[in-house]
């Protein structure tokens, strides 16, 4: 791997112009592919194959023409203090204001709060439902412009007037604040780690032609695949985070060869050789961890990890090819300033200085201790998740500044809170002697169980055999109260099948939300099993090594349960929220583990492998286990802590986004990346080093003869220069 990367870089800066100018080229063609094909995502979060999914596939079936197919907008009315909507004066304004609605030919029908009885028991609030000829996702911005425009006109009559319903007014923004400030803060990192504003400036450049590649990519298949908004954002985030910190590796390893009085040229091909091998396996690791994400077969994941890995496979290919580039243009203007790596009589005295920092000393010298205190943080840290609970967000859990949120917030003042979740639950009587009696039963029975508000007269279709319900809970979406209400509905419907011979199914965003969730509850076992063994494998090829690849699995589950308790704490328990600018506590996202195991995975191991190939470069070399534990830790511990902070940055200025779903991802991997970093990689992983010592790096000779040897150190480089008798070794001493 070595020998090819070194001929890549080698060549790359010879056709430096070439090189540069071919990726600017690829970017400016598949802007204009882009701007051809046009943006379709597709936001639908289902699974199929689930109950609630069946629910629907028969309520569809069945109700082709009762069941609500158009886009569906509700107008909330809240009448003026003092009055209640059938006060006369506030009767007649809302019905006037309803009678603009019809001039948006788009309408199919008009439900009046007066007609639907859909007010409130005081009288004060209720709502029309406003239905559309075409899908919610199909409603034009015309016609949503045109029921906000007479929403304000209800305002200014007094009565408060929200938007709700099917049909969706906020949208995710792709890219804008958060990537700007992470790029911002990412930048500051590396003029402070370079001391050179140049040296800064070129993985922000590489980082953002690749991220740019990569998005617009995504968005061109959005035409041909089912992408999801969020899937960009997720690529976006992890994509730029990772190109800058690839390049930094690269651009690290070259900078200190130049300060050891390397040529350029040279120092390129085996800055690439070396730290480019660590980039590629780093990189191929994130991506088959992420495409790992369709094992699960939950279509949304599979969207969002195919995304992810074609943004990640895109600035990793920018980062051994394009950075080269740019080192050959730029030339000796790279040369550290500062030579502190360059040899001097001094630190040939000083050895001890010369091979070690004071973290690493520290670490060395108190490993056992190290370790206890890096459990026990652990232990504390992830306890939260033992009260984990997972949902999808809801509009209850939006900023109140949105139109979503104020809507969400109306309706269950007026009507409770589970008017937000209703459950819809489908009658198949075929195999009934009177199905519409056996309904009727049915109804009675829902009404009776525990958190149930109201449950509507079943509604019969053509056939007569199959009828309609809606169970009304006392509690909202996500409350816990709603989902038992779900199980008891589905266990109480097995005792009705034999009773009534009725099947009964639920479906309803909240069943759907519980399904999904159950779905992947189940599904985190078995792609957390396919990602521990991927790691042994690979770990296993790369290092050479028995005890590095089981200790570096045992961190990184280390860094999820920690991150996951965090998340709990935070996001489900409510600590925090308001600093870190979250609207409302909740569930966690119900794929936020299996997100979450994914790319922590990911990023984890690239640190590892950073780390690690570093001192199995060195113990290669030296023999020696100790120093190559403080040569690591002095070499590339600070390339790995800008590296931290920099990926913290970039997931933490996601916080800062509007959709709720970026927010708590963004949280959650700047944590985990914050714990793996500094806890696990730079603290723990070299105390265990230094426990096991020499064997670590014990291998049988069976496996060494079976094993390929992928030479991610530059050992054949080095065979290649004692051949060719070069003056200057690859590795110095």
């Amino acid at each position: 791997m070595a020998k090819y990367l070194y001929k890549l870089g080698e060549w790359a800066s010879r056709k430096r112009r070439q090189v540069v100018f071919g990726w600017i080229a690829i970017l400016i063609v598949a802007a204009i592919g882009v701007g051809s094909v046009g943006i379709t995502f597709n936001d639908d979060m289902s699974i199929p194959g689930t109950k609630a999914e069946k629910a629907m596939d028969v309520l569809n079936k069945e109700f082709p023409h009762g069941h609500d197919s158009g886009g569906q907008i509700k107008l909330i009315f809240k009448a003026p203090e003092g009055q209640t909507l059938e006060s006369p004066s506030t009767h007649k304004k809302v019905e006037d204001i309803l009678n603009l609605v019809p001039k948006d030919k788009a309408v199919e029908s008009i439900a009046s709060p007066y007609q639907a009885r859909t007010i409130s028991e005081n009288k004060e609030i209720g709502y029309a439902t406003i239905t559309y000829k075409v899908s919610a996702d199909k409603v034009t911005d015309a016609s949503k412009n045109k029921i906000k425009d007479i929403a304000k006109l209800a305002k200014k009559d007094g009565i408060q007037t929200e938007i709700g319903g099917t049909v969706a007014f906020s949208h995710v923004k792709i890219g804008g604040a958060s990537e700007l400030m992470g790029i911002v803060i990412a930048f500051g990192i590396l003029a402070f780690t370079f001391a050179s504003f140049l040296a800064a400036g070129l993985p922000i450049i590489t980082a953002i032609i690749g991220l740019g590649i990569g998005a617009i990519g995504i968005l061109i298949s959005s035409n041909f695949f089912s992408v999801q908004a969020t899937s960009l954002s997720l690529a976006s985030m992890i994509g730029l985070a990772v190109g800058i910190d690839y390049a930094l590796f690269i651009i690290s390893r070259h900078r200190q060869q130049l300060a050891q009085g390397l040529d350029v040229k040279e120092s390129i091909a085996r800055a690439t050789a070396t730290a480019g091998s660590a980039v590629v396996f780093a990189g191929l690791t994130v991506i088959v961890a992420l495409c790992g994400l369709s094992v699960v077969g939950i279509p949304f994941l599979t969207s969002m990890g195919l995304s992810a890995a074609f943004s990640v496979l895109v600035v990793m290919l920018v980062s051994i090819t394009l950075i080269p580039a740019l080192l050959g243009m730029f030339g000796h203007r790279l040369i550290p300033k500062r030579k502190k790596h360059l040899a001097s009589k001094k630190a040939l005295v000083d050895k001890k200085t010369n091979e070690s920092n004071t973290w690493g000393r520290f670490v060395t010298r108190y490993p056992v201790q190290i370790v206890l205190v890096c459990l026990i943080v652990t232990g504390i840290i992830s306890s939260p998740m033992l009260h984990m609970e997972l949902g999808l967000p809801d509009n209850g859990m939006k900023s109140k500044e949105t139109i979503e949120r104020r809507a969400y917030d109306l309706m269950a003042e007026g009507f409770g809170a589970g008017i937000n979740g209703p459950l819809v639950v489908v009658l198949d009587g075929s195999q009934s002697a009177d199905a519409q009696v056996a309904f009727a039963n049915v109804a009675k029975e829902l009404n009776d169980l525990p958190n149930v508000s109201s449950v509507s007269p079943p509604s019969p279709n053509q056939s007569g055999e199959f009828a309609m319900i809606t169970v009304l809970p006392k509690t909202g979406p996500n409350d816990s109260k709603t989902k038992d209400l779900v199980t008891n509905i589905r266990e109480k419907g097995e005792s009705i099948n034999k009773d009534e011979k009725v099947n009964l199914m639920v479906t309803g965003a909240t069943a759907v939300n519980i399904d999904i969730s159950d779905k992947l509850s189940e599904a985190l076992p078995q792609f957390a099993a396919f990602i521990v063994i991927f790691a042994l494998l690979l770990l296993l090829v790369v290092f050479r090594s028995i005890l590095v690849p089981i200790k570096a699995v045992l961190g990184f589950l280390m860094t999820l349960i920690a991150t996951l308790g965090f998340s709990v704490f935070v996001l489900q328990d409510g600590h925090f929220i308001d600093f870190f600018g979250i609207p409302e506590a909740g569930p966690l996202l119900n794929f936020m583990p299996v997100l979450t195991t994914g790319i922590l995975f990911g990023l984890a191991m690239d640190y590892e492998v950073f780390l690690v190939s570093r001192m199995r470069e060195d113990y290669t070399h030296l023999g020696d286990a100790k120093k190559s534990i403080l040569s690591s830790v002095k070499h590339s511990g600070p390339v790995v802590t800008a590296a931290g902070l920099i990926m913290i940055s970039v997931f933490a200025s996601f916080i800062f986004a509007e959709d709720a779903t970026m927010k708590a991802t963004g949280l959650s991997m700047a944590f985990g990346v914050l714990f793996d970093a500094f806890v696990v990689r730079l603290t723990l992983v070299p105390a265990v080093m230094t426990l096991l010592g020499r064997s670590s790096w014990y291998f049988p000779k069976w496996l060494e003869r079976i094993i390929p040897n992928i030479d991610i150190e530059g050992e054949s480089l080095i065979k290649e220069q004692k051949e060719k008798k070069l003056k200057k070794p690859i590795y110095e001493k």
